[in-house]
């Protein structure tokens, strides 16, 4: 028998539990369901009267996704700031102008305290291509003010992201439908 077939009967949880203020989660990997995870600490968040907001760093103002309509709906301010996927680009350079601008929003934001959640969706890509600068996106981090929590989603986060982070999940691949031929289907995947 594993521990797994029997159900705990000692309380897990450490000693000395403190409510935060704030907390900083960082959802990477390369399996399914990074951003899907934000959105919902984003719906959660709101439902608990937060004010939330939302920057998307791939996906273009053209991309109508159903986390955007649903999160409008709510009163969760959204922002699809990015140029779409690089592979599609003409202009990388405008791409990395575009993602640095998007920052520059983000960060505003978060300086600004008026938002108890903000989301940075897809935001490793740009740090890792050098596109912002991670001193910079640290800086933020670090220097938040007290009552704003932040999570950070993508593939390949940083070491001194995770470092700062209190939460990171990391998921894993095991499977998934575009390595059987399916496309992104509405609904699912976005």
């Amino acid at each position: 028998m594993t521990a797994a077939d029997t159900p705990p009967e000692d309380d897990p949880r450490p000693d000395g539990l403190r409510p935060p203020a704030s907390l900083v989660l960082v959802n990477t990997g390369d399996g399914k369901g990074k951003s899907s995870a934000a959105f919902g600490v984003a719906l959660r968040a709101r439902a608990r009267g937060w004010p939330v907001a939302v920057i998307q760093f791939l996906k273009s103002e053209n991309w109508v996704t159903g986390e955007q309509l649903m999160a409008e709906q709510l009163g969760i301010d959204f922002w699809s700031l990015g140029e779409g996927f690089t592979w599609d680009s003409d202009d990388l350079e405008k791409d990395e102008a575009v993602a640095r601008e998007a920052w520059l929003q983000g960060q505003a934001l978060v300086n600004s305290g008026d938002y108890r959640l903000v989301v940075f969706d897809e935001i490793t890509y740009p740090l890792n291509w050098g596109w912002i600068d991670a001193d910079d996106v640290a800086t933020t981090i670090t220097n938040r003010p007290e009552r704003v929590s932040l999570v950070l989603t993508g593939r390949d986060a940083p070491d001194w992201l995770i470092d700062l982070a209190d939460t990171v999940t990391v998921m894993e691949n095991r499977k998934h439908a575009y390595e059987q031929g399916i496309a992104a289907m509405k609904g699912i995947d976005f």
